[in-house]
């Protein structure tokens, strides 16, 4: 993701549709090796030290066996810290290179042991692979098509799950550049899950549960600010097909990782979260919440959407769409309200954090920051079948403000890492059916 911003923006981007309150409908738990008890005590989250914390949900979810943790990083490709080198004009070229940052990446990931990764940028995945290798993962790549080196990648721990089937979309295909996407169905692997023993969070064992299935999407889509109808075209084929591959498989659970280029309040998140979007009631030049300067510099809009109609709008307007352009976007001439056939929840908004880092929404105040743009484009989507049990929060904006700009000493790429622990919903009903019960007593 390459965007551009004359200064920081502190709450994302504000732009067309209305605010989305999201209702904390999942159970949420404790879950292992957590930063502080939820029975009351003060929940810890990253601070002006440069820490990045767990966040749990404050519910308890005991009854969840079935749990991993996915991480979606957006990891900065080699070939446009070249590319784009007056982004980065505040960072050492020490902490450019890539030996520097694929290290430090290693050692995030570490700590928060995923079981999932979605990458994105990514031009080295052989090295990526041989440093992921040592840590028991295994992964697929895809690259896009035309002249861009980078790519996508999916790692995930062989002990922990196996890869069923695998999907690429290539969008250059449907007149949709050369982004790409992929799509994994993967399965438990061994029957295996973690689990809490006993009042001490860090104490674990490995427990007995029936296989599940997961289908994992992960995505980068276009930068481009004018093209909202790419964007929007691109995301309508993954989650047509995620929604197509999730049925194949027995409604498998779908979680899908980004860089979506789009900001929390754009009429692209508005659409990942919502059944349908009317694309006549946006701009497409505005429709990802971003904003094209005279300069030809790109700019994240600072207005809250909260003091305009709830699509931003009034709303009789109507835009302007050619008939190639609403093509594009709904994959025929005459479709201009895209259907999302996924009910999608965002992992953050899930799990309530704190407002120095979070916006009004609950999404992260900034999920990259280099020399012209702080804010949020990247996410991770879940379908109902999962419940968030804890995120790692981000930073708050005045630490990454004396940052000057990422990649840093600590942080491996302009984009910070969103990590999430989820947990399969079906697992705790199983665990809490009469018949479970009956066989237990």
């Amino acid at each position: 993701m390459k965007a551009t911003n004359p200064g920081p923006n502190h709450a994302g981007s504000r732009s067309e549709p209305g605010r989305r309150k999201r209702k904390h409908e999942h159970d949420a738990s404790r879950s292992s090796r957590r930063d502080s008890s939820r029975s009351g005590k003060q929940r810890r989250t990253s601070g002006g030290d440069g820490t990045r914390r767990w966040v749990c949900s404050p519910r308890d979810a005991s009854i969840y066996k079935s749990k991993f943790t996915i991480v979606s990083y957006n990891i900065l490709g080699v070939r446009n810290v070249s590319n784009h080198s007056d982004l980065y004009h505040r960072v050492s070229p020490e902490n450019l290179k890539w030996d520097h940052r694929k290290r430090r990446i290693r050692k995030e990931l570490n700590r928060y042991n995923p079981s999932i990764i979605c990458f994105q940028e990514v031009d080295r995945f052989d090295d990526l692979t041989d440093l992921l290798r040592k840590d028991g993962y295994v992964g697929v790549h895809k690259a896009r098509t035309g002249d861009a080196s980078d790519g996508c990648a999916i790692f995930w721990k062989e002990e922990q799950f196996a890869l069923l089937h695998q999907e690429d979309i290539e969008y250059r295909k449907y007149g949709l550049r050369d982004n790409v996407a992929q799509l994994c169905m993967l399965k438990t692997c061994h029957n295996y899950s973690t689990v809490s023993t006993s009042k001490d969070a860090n104490s674990e064992v490995a427990e007995f549960t029936p296989s599940q299935t997961l289908l994992v999407g992960n995505i980068h889509v276009l930068f481009n600010p004018n093209r909202g109808d790419v964007k929007l075209g691109q995301i309508r084929l993954l989650l047509d097909r995620a929604f197509t591959m999730s049925q194949q498989w027995g409604n498998s659970p779908v979680v899908i990782c980004g860089d979506f280029n789009s900001t929390p309040q754009s009429a692209v998140h508005h659409f990942l979260s919502s059944p349908e979007l009317d694309i006549l009631l946006y701009d497409r030049k505005k429709i990802s919440g971003q904003i094209e300067l005279p300069a030809g510099q790109v700019s994240f809009s600072t207005q809250s959407i909260a003091s305009r109609s709830r699509f931003g709008m009034p709303k009789l307007l109507k835009y302007r769409w050619s008939q190639e352009e609403i093509h594009l976007a709904g994959g025929s001439r005459e479709c201009t309200c895209l259907k999302n056939p996924l009910k999608l929840l965002s992992a953050y908004q899930g799990v309530p954090g704190h407002q120095n880092t979070r916006d009004c929404s609950g999404e992260p105040l900034a999920t990259s920051y280099h020399s012209k743009f702080m804010g949020t484009v990247d996410y991770i989507w879940h379908s109902a079948a999962l419940v968030p049990l804890r995120v790692v929060e981000t930073l708050p904006i005045k630490c990454l403000k004396s940052l000057g700009g990422l990649p840093s000493e600590k942080w491996g790429s302009d984009h910070l890492s969103l990590v999430c622990e989820l947990a399969f919903i079906d697992d705790a009903n199983h665990a809490n059916s009469p018949l479970c019960s009956k066989i237990s007593a």
